[in-house]
């Protein structure tokens, strides 16, 4: 929120597991955020699987941030 307070676009990536967080904060603040979500958990994937997360990840985040 603090990026798009300055008129800088952001994105956050987030775990699906969080989704509902998400929203309800969202809603609590009155703010939309451009969210893009990843699959869950992170923590325990191999590089391989970390790279195709963030190769699937990037496409969406990048025109979410050029919209």
């Amino acid at each position: 929120m603090n990026f798009d307070g300055r008129g800088i676009p952001g994105v956050s990536v987030v775990t699906a597991e969080f989704a509902d967080a998400v929203a309800k904060q969202s809603q609590a603040l009155g703010f939309e955020p451009a969210v893009v979500y990843v699959p869950h958990p992170i923590q325990n994937r191999t590089p391989d699987e970390l790279k195709k997360i963030a190769d699937d990840a990037v496409g969406p985040a990048l025109r979410m941030l050029t919209s």
